[in-house]
């Protein structure tokens, strides 16, 4: 089970942490993947780390401006966001993938969240 926290409104320009639990698996044999769907679009790729958390992948629109990170001690992964946009509001989903490599692709991810709501007004 993953489960997010930490939405919320904010500042274009402001920042926001949020978090995702997991429970129920074996959290470091899994590569963790955050990801957002703003309303009447797919869901796309934000970010995602390795198991280990020595490796980061980003999406080309957050790049610079959010960082995840992990906590394996604590079975939580994070999504640092920062100089937030209007055009980062969505639901923010965490999602986990048993495998050494990561990927952009949500379909090869296996288990996920119920999301949380950030939301960024002008």
């Amino acid at each position: 089970q993953l489960v997010e926290s930490g939405g919320g409104l904010v500042q274009a320009g402001g920042s926001l942490r949020i978090s995702c639990e997991a429970s129920g698996l074996t959290f470091s044999l899994f590569a963790m993947g955050w990801f957002r769907q703003a309303p009447g679009k797919e869901r796309e790729f934000v970010a995602g780390i390795s198991r280990s958390g020595d490796r980061t992948l980003y999406d080309d629109s957050v790049k610079g401006r959010c960082t995840i990170s992990r906590d394996n001690a604590r079975n939580t992964v994070y999504l640092e966001m920062n100089n937030l946009k209007n055009e980062d509001t969505a639901v923010y989903y965490c999602a986990a993938r048993r495998s050494a490599t990561l990927v952009q692709s949500p379909q090869l991810y296996t288990d996920w969240g119920q999301g949380t709501q950030v939301i960024v007004s002008s």
